[in-house]
């Protein structure tokens, strides 16, 4: 099975293509100029580096093997259409845009053969949005990687109510074939891991809008009294607090009576002063930038 993806979300979904190539599928990354894509294969090769560093720290014989193998599965591009035409699925990471989503989508569908399935690796955008402009709705669902995509173990796995089984079982057994554990979720907000997370972290910030308690305790109670490996708002600053609000506007938009998807005003604050988190070294705790 081959890979076709288009990405302009950085270089976590570098990671999906190197793990796919690792794992034996003939893979093409696909972005829209050779300067991204130039730096999508810098990113890739020093992740392979770093990796058969650990894999064999004393054998450089395997060392250049596995390096070899990963590589010579890998294809880089900048011709989206041609790419396409050899594909069994697509998988589209680019920018948390629903019409920039939906016109590469069109293109692609007039472009790809009947048997190539397409999925969306979108956090936020409902699948059944991005899919109604393909003909193709049947062969049309979900893959939502976590970062770091090469340590993280789970993969969603999306079905809209057009979904085929066949399609279903088809993305299915290629996350269980990149080494994921998958789980099924409907066409719901979020999905599973998001629609709990996000609301969440937004009430999470609520907390502290209302002076209830501090960022600080909040996270050492999240840690310490439920186990969880880091607090709201810690992360909240690692994924980006543009992204969170991106998110949380998008369902209040759709659902604008939830009171879970109420937007905070210390939120679009720090959003509005470009206190994003740990990527701009200040969100809810400040960074030493390297």
């Amino acid at each position: 099975m081959s890979v076709s993806e288009r990405t302009e979300n950085g270089v976590a979904y570098y990671f999906t293509i190197r793990v796919a190539a690792a794992t034996g599928h003939k893979v093409t990354l696909v972005d829209k100029t050779k300067e991204i894509v130039d730096k999508a294969e810098v990113s890739i090769k020093k992740s392979i580096d770093r990796i058969v560093k650990k894999k064999f720290p004393d054998d450089a014989k395997a060392q250049l093997k596995y390096s070899t193998d990963v590589l010579a599965n890998l294809n880089m591009s900048t011709d989206v259409l041609t790419a396409v035409k050899s594909s069994d699925l697509v998988i589209e990471a680019i920018v948390e845009n629903l019409d920039v989503k939906r016109e590469l989508f069109g293109l692609l569908d007039n472009a790809a053969p009947e048997k190539t399935l397409f999925a969306s690796n979108t956090s936020s955008i409902p699948i059944k949005d991005i899919a109604s402009v393909t003909k193709r709705k049947d062969k049309f669902g979900g893959l939502h990687f976590f970062n770091p995509v090469p340590l993280m173990k789970l993969l969603e796995v999306i079905r809209i109510p057009e979904t085929s089984d066949e399609t279903y079982n088809l993305l299915d057994a290629f996350g269980k074939a990149l080494g994921k554990t998958t789980v099924q979720c409907k066409d719901t907000p979020g999905f599973i891991v998001n629609r709990l997370l996000v609301p969440y972290m937004v009430e999470a910030i609520r907390l502290v809008e209302r002076g209830d308690a501090s960022p600080r305790d909040v996270d050492t109670a999240m840690k310490l009294g439920a186990g969880y490996p880091m607090g709201p708002f810690e992360l909240l600053d690692y994924v980006g607090l543009d992204t969170t609000k991106f998110i949380i506007d998008g369902w209040s938009k759709r659902d604008p009576e939830n009171p879970l998807f109420k937007p905070s005003p210390i939120l679009n604050k720090l959003v509005d002063d470009n206190k994003l988190g740990l990527k701009t070294g200040e969100g809810f705790y400040k960074y030493n930038k390297q």
